[in-house]
């Protein structure tokens, strides 16, 4: 395998080649350049540290393998790494002896997510392939996720975020980031134009 590994710290790294060293040939590069490694080198796949990272591969090289290898497993940043098109998302204290085989496995096509949060990434994809048609003025048949839907309902109760985060058992990054996505569809940049709209919707 041929694997590109982009980390600021030397020590992360070292470690991923050292784990690596008999399974792959390893490049090493820092946050800024791994990029533009990845689009000039085509590596089987790329290691880095960060959503934006993997996000800026993903769109300059779209169907790379990335696996984005955080300090502190979070389940929205896991989110964030799919949506940004990764393939994986693994803790940095992982067993040096399962990396070969999770790089391997992401290279032929797999993916890679703590065990942990399986059950939460089955709940957002099914929220998000159920819809509901939101009608408001001026903007019919708008489509939402179920979870934006709960997002608008929560709204119109005049709840906050921390409020509809406790209510739902979802953290804020995670209320904001779902209205952030109404706001999206519904072409307002505010949470009062958006109160306004729904004030005037069915």
């Amino acid at each position: 395998m041929r694997v590109l590994i982009a980390a600021d710290e030397d020590a992360t790294r070292t470690g991923v080649r050292l784990a690596l060293s008999e399974a792959a040939d390893c490049d090493e590069v820092d946050d800024e350049a791994a990029a533009a490694v990845a689009v000039r080198d085509h590596p089987d796949v790329c290691v880095v540290r960060s959503v934006r990272t993997a996000a800026e591969i993903t769109s300059k090289l779209p169907g790379a393998a990335v696996v984005v290898m955080t300090k502190r497993i979070d389940e929205d940043e896991c989110l964030a790494a799919l949506y940004a098109g990764a393939a994986g998302y693994v803790s940095d204290q992982i067993d040096p002896s399962r990396l070969p085989h999770v790089i391997s496995d992401v290279m032929h096509g797999g993916t890679a997510v703590p065990r942990a949060l399986v059950g939460r990434l089955v709940a957002e994809l099914r929220g998000r392939e159920r819809v509901r048609h939101l009608a408001v003025r001026e903007r019919p048949g708008v489509e939402l996720t179920a979870r934006e839907a709960q997002m608008v309902d929560g709204l119109r109760r005049g709840l906050s975020t921390r409020e509809i985060a406790r209510g739902l058992g979802i953290s804020e990054v995670t209320v904001r980031r779902h209205i952030s996505g109404v706001h999206h569809k519904l072409g307002v940049s505010r949470r009062a134009d958006l109160l306004e709209l729904l004030g005037n919707g069915g």
